[in-house]
């Protein structure tokens, strides 16, 4: 069996690792390599075939994938190490969106430190069509989806907006089951959070932080994209809208 390439979760931390150290590599006996290689094998995301295989994510590995990072940023001087488009796309998320990448490492850090992570199950969409996932980490999709589908969750925001004498309709494209559909479409509506949960943290969900959206809506604020794996239903109604005027001219 061949050791499985790297998933985006894994390329984050790494990445993360990376730009700690000031965009240099690090080697094999460094502490952290030996944390991070450790962690890497702990991640609910290979088989078990894949652990048991002796140079899996082993720190001689880490340490090369820190390597590919430093001589494939743009700012490196040397010649760059080969590796793959899924690292080359990690290398220009972090080169633009630091802060935020790094911020997406922390939570998975803390997820798998806490075993939440390790409980969650796969959800149905959490890779698209293209079986490309999240470049945050489908780690991070799968929380975000598992919770957006407490259906205690849902039944509150619900209650929510029609207490405010609001209709239940899609905040993004204004789409009414209920409108739609007669009875059968009657009370239904999906939820979004509005700020991915790897920005907004583990603290808990608020009403307000939720968004109600049609299915068609809710797919497209997480379909992933290079170097982007959510955005808002604001984010999105501006895409519609210049959508419509490109087709329009």
């Amino acid at each position: 069996m061949r050791i499985p390439a790297w998933t985006e979760d894994e390329l984050v931390l790494a990445g993360a690792l990376v730009v700690k150290n000031g965009w240099r590599e690090l080697r094999t006996g460094d502490p952290e390599v030996q944390e991070l290689s450790e962690l890497l094998r702990s991640l609910p995301i290979h088989s078990p075939e894949a652990l048991a295989l002796p140079r899996f994510r082993s720190p001689d590995s880490v340490s090369r994938k820190t390597t590919d990072f430093m001589t494939n940023h743009p700012r490196y001087e040397g010649k760059a190490t080969r590796c793959g488009k899924p690292t080359l796309l990690m290398i220009e998320a972090f080169t633009q969106r630091e802060a935020e990448m790094l911020q997406a490492a922390a939570a998975i850090e803390e997820g798998i430190a806490s075993g939440e992570l390790h409980l969650l199950p796969r959800q149905p969409d959490e890779v698209d069509e293209a079986g490309a996932t999240a470049i945050e980490g489908r780690l991070l999709v799968r929380r975000a989806l598992a919770r957006e589908r407490d259906p205690k969750l849902r039944s509150l925001k619900i209650k929510q907006v029609r207490s405010r004498g609001r209709k239940l309709q899609c905040e993004v494209c204004a789409f009414d089951f209920s409108h739609t559909y007669g009875d059968l479409g009657d009370g239904y509506i999906e939820v979004h959070h509005v700020t991915p949960l790897h920005v907004s943290g583990t603290r808990e969900t608020k009403l307000d932080d939720l968004a109600c959206l049609c299915a068609n809506c809710h797919r497209m604020c997480h379909r992933s994209r290079p170097g982007e794996s959510w955005r808002t239903p604001a984010d999105l109604r501006e895409w519609m809208r210049k959508s419509r005027e490109a087709t329009a001219h």
